[in-house]
């Protein structure tokens, strides 16, 4: 397997690929309104994402991994927190993102590394790696051509999850390996996926996030077909969805189904926030502060 250190050229790239990519609108989804009890809004500070000098940074890795699932070499980005060492443990976020995205598309567009970095220095998050793979599972994993007709390898991307990244990562990093200690979330597709594999798969993660979840997104039935399983078993059931962003249903219909069978779940509506990454960074400013800790 090979590890790299992302550069600034490897970044350029990239940034120039995801420019390339079809708009994130959700009004083309748009769907019929539920009406649901939304959690208080709390705006974030000033600032949270930005970068600030005199504080500890964390690192930045690429990283290859074998996937039986998909038969290649698959890529994922490796945000270690500051001063990681292998003579501690430490849990792990798998951090998904959206239909016209890759392994790079939430360091350039959500700057997790610096949300991660300011909130250590705050003291406000418990010390975790963050794993940003890609979640489309098939041979030609680029974002290229006509993205909304890989729907297929974003569902198997869950094997690939399961069985190839998440057993890549315990043998490469110094991390916990039980349920409390692991976590996903995701924008988008990355949300459906997020809240689909999270719930089927609680004892693997004990945290989901959702933000601004996508259509992938199962029924409630579906995602919760055991109300008691889950309120037992689901440590944090957490969303975000923009006001004005179409796609607000899919999360909506979730919570009112929580609120009707009892089983504790999370929904803030973000004033006048449409499906982009002013939400989505809000999402993961708010997520990482909640997950890990005793």
């Amino acid at each position: 397997m090979k590890r790299f250190i992302l550069t600034l050229a490897v970044l350029g790239c990239a940034l120039l690929a995801a420019q390339a990519q079809p708009g994130r609108g959700g009004a083309a989804f748009q769907r019929p309104q539920v009406e649901c009890s939304f959690d208080p809004y709390v705006a974030a500070p000033a600032g949270f994402d930005k970068m600030r000098q005199g504080i500890d940074r964390g690192a930045l890795e690429l990283v290859e991994y074998k996937s039986t699932t998909v038969g290649t070499v698959r890529k994922a980005t490796v945000y270690l927190p500051p001063k990681y060492s292998p003579s501690k443990k430490y849990p792990v976020l798998y951090l998904l993102h959206g239909i016209g995205g890759d392994e790079l598309e939430w360091l350039l567009g959500g700057v997790p590394n610096i949300i991660m970095d300011n909130l250590y220095a705050d003291g406000k998050a418990a010390e975790m790696i963050v794993v940003m793979p890609n979640g489309r599972a098939q041979e030609n994993d680029r974002a290229e051509g006509n993205v909304y007709a890989g729907s297929a390898a974003f569902a198997n991307f869950e094997y690939d999850l399961l069985n190839d990244l998440i057993p890549f990562i315990e043998g490469r990093y110094s991390v916990k390996k039980d349920k409390f200690h692991r976590a996903v979330a995701g924008l988008s597709m990355g949300g459906g996926q997020s809240l689909n594999f999270g719930l089927a798969h609680m004892d693997t993660f004990a945290f989901v996030g959702g933000f601004s979840s996508a259509p992938n997104t199962k029924t409630p039935e579906e995602l919760i077909p055991d109300v008691e399983k889950t309120k037992a078993q689901n440590s944090l059931l957490w969303m975000v969805c923009g006001s004005k962003d179409g796609l607000m249903y899919n999360s909506a219909r979730l919570k009112a189904f929580c609120d009707e069978h009892g089983v504790p779940c999370t929904l803030i509506e973000y004033p006048d926030g449409q499906h982009d990454f002013i939400v989505w960074k809000y999402g993961l400013y708010n997520f990482a502060q909640l997950i890990f800790r005793k």
